[in-house]
Protein backbone atom coordinates (compact mmCIF):
# COMPACT_ATOMS: atom_id res chain seq x y z
CA UNK A 1 0.00 0.00 0.00
CA UNK A 2 2.86 2.39 0.70
CA UNK A 3 3.93 2.10 -2.95
CA UNK A 4 1.06 4.36 -3.91
CA UNK A 5 2.44 7.14 -1.70
CA UNK A 6 6.19 6.63 -2.29
CA UNK A 7 7.79 9.77 -3.66
CA UNK A 8 4.95 12.14 -2.69
CA UNK A 9 6.87 13.68 0.23
CA UNK A 10 9.85 14.40 -2.01
CA UNK A 11 7.58 15.86 -4.69
CA UNK A 12 5.71 18.11 -2.25
CA UNK A 13 8.86 19.47 -0.63
CA UNK A 14 10.42 20.03 -4.06
CA UNK A 15 7.38 22.01 -5.21
CA UNK A 16 6.47 23.94 -2.06
CA UNK A 17 9.45 23.68 0.25
CA UNK A 18 12.64 25.57 0.98
CA UNK A 19 15.77 24.54 2.88
CA UNK A 20 15.38 24.97 6.64
CA UNK A 21 18.21 24.48 9.14
CA UNK A 22 17.31 21.59 11.42
CA UNK A 23 18.97 21.90 14.85
CA UNK A 24 18.60 18.55 16.65
CA UNK A 25 19.39 18.48 20.36
CA UNK A 26 21.91 15.68 20.03
CA UNK A 27 23.64 16.30 16.73
CA UNK A 28 24.97 18.78 14.21
CA UNK A 29 22.73 21.25 12.38
CA UNK A 30 21.86 20.47 8.78
CA UNK A 31 19.69 21.91 6.04
CA UNK A 32 16.63 19.89 5.04
CA UNK A 33 14.03 20.67 2.38
CA UNK A 34 10.74 21.25 4.16
CA UNK A 35 7.56 23.32 4.30
CA UNK A 36 7.14 26.03 6.97
CA UNK A 37 3.82 27.82 7.48
CA UNK A 38 2.85 30.54 9.95
CA UNK A 39 -0.79 30.81 8.93
CA UNK A 40 -3.55 28.58 10.28
CA UNK A 41 -3.79 25.17 8.62
CA UNK A 42 -6.25 22.30 8.76
CA UNK A 43 -4.87 18.92 9.76
CA UNK A 44 -6.20 15.48 10.55
CA UNK A 45 -5.78 14.34 14.17
CA UNK A 46 -4.97 10.71 15.10
CA UNK A 47 -8.71 9.89 15.27
CA UNK A 48 -9.28 11.17 11.73
CA UNK A 49 -11.01 14.42 12.68
CA UNK A 50 -10.14 17.67 10.93
CA UNK A 51 -8.75 20.27 13.34
CA UNK A 52 -7.55 23.84 12.87
CA UNK A 53 -3.91 24.27 13.87
CA UNK A 54 -3.25 27.82 15.07
CA UNK A 55 0.51 27.46 15.75
CA UNK A 56 3.24 27.72 13.11
CA UNK A 57 3.81 24.36 11.42
CA UNK A 58 6.75 22.60 9.84
CA UNK A 59 6.35 19.65 7.48
CA UNK A 60 9.43 17.56 6.80
CA UNK A 61 10.13 14.15 5.31
CA UNK A 62 10.49 11.65 8.13
CA UNK A 63 13.39 9.92 6.35
CA UNK A 64 15.42 13.17 6.52
CA UNK A 65 14.97 13.66 10.29
CA UNK A 66 14.64 10.17 11.82
CA UNK A 67 15.80 11.47 15.22
CA UNK A 68 13.18 14.26 15.32
CA UNK A 69 12.12 14.99 18.90
CA UNK A 70 10.26 17.61 20.93
CA UNK A 71 12.44 20.62 21.75
CA UNK A 72 14.55 20.23 18.60
CA UNK A 73 14.75 23.53 16.74
CA UNK A 74 14.67 24.92 13.24
CA UNK A 75 16.22 28.14 11.92
CA UNK A 76 14.69 29.90 8.94
CA UNK A 77 16.72 31.77 6.33
CA UNK A 78 15.79 35.11 7.95
CA UNK A 79 17.26 33.97 11.31
CA UNK A 80 14.03 33.22 13.19
CA UNK A 81 14.25 30.15 15.42
CA UNK A 82 11.36 27.87 16.34
CA UNK A 83 11.19 24.93 18.74
CA UNK A 84 9.29 21.72 18.01
CA UNK A 85 6.37 21.57 20.41
CA UNK A 86 4.34 18.65 19.08
CA UNK A 87 4.98 15.99 16.43
CA UNK A 88 2.12 14.58 14.35
CA UNK A 89 3.03 11.28 12.69
CA UNK A 90 2.60 10.94 8.92
CA UNK A 91 -0.76 9.80 7.63
CA UNK A 92 0.82 7.35 5.16
CA UNK A 93 3.31 4.50 5.55
CA UNK A 94 5.61 5.78 2.78
CA UNK A 95 9.27 6.10 3.75
CA UNK A 96 9.35 9.73 2.59
CA UNK A 97 6.01 10.70 4.18
CA UNK A 98 5.75 14.18 5.68
CA UNK A 99 5.74 14.58 9.45
CA UNK A 100 3.91 17.67 10.68
CA UNK A 101 5.25 19.57 13.70
CA UNK A 102 3.67 22.42 15.59
CA UNK A 103 6.22 25.01 16.62
CA UNK A 104 6.85 27.69 19.21
CA UNK A 105 8.90 30.77 18.34
CA UNK A 106 12.00 31.15 20.56
CA UNK A 107 14.04 33.86 18.80
CA UNK A 108 13.16 36.73 16.47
Amino acid sequence: MSGLFEGMGATLTALFGVPVSYLPQGGPARDVPSIFREEQVEAEDPEGRIVLVMAPTWRVRRDLVPELARRDRIRLADGRIYEVDEIWPPATPAADALTRCTLRKVAP
